[in-house]
């Protein structure tokens, strides 16, 4: 049986919430939608530049749950820019 799922924490919500491709020949291929904690995680870990554990300890969750998180959202990112699909970016289990 799963343990009780924690909330994360995040700093603040983000002022974008949608982000497309632009072009010409731009297709309707889709939308990756990522969850505030998993746009936090990318923040944190690939913006500000804090290691691994500082992220868990800012978000108050473990470091395999921040790892996770953290994979999770750089696939559906690398899925959006190399499909040409948008993201947006709402839901998930946090509090400011």
């Amino acid at each position: 049986m799963p343990g009780r799922r924690r909330c994360r924490r995040v700093g603040w919500e983000p002022a974008f919430t949608s982000f497309g491709p632009t072009g010409e020949d731009v297709r309707d291929s889709g939308t990756v939608v990522l969850s505030v904690d998993e746009y936090e995680a990318v923040r944190l870990k690939d913006l500000e530049g804090f290691d691994q554990a500082t992220c868990a300890t800012m978000m108050e969750i473990s470091q395999p749950t921040f790892h996770r998180l953290v994979t999770s959202a750089r696939r559906k990112v690398a899925d959006a820019l190399t499909h040409g699909k948008a993201i947006r970016i709402e839901g998930g289990h946090y509090r400011l």
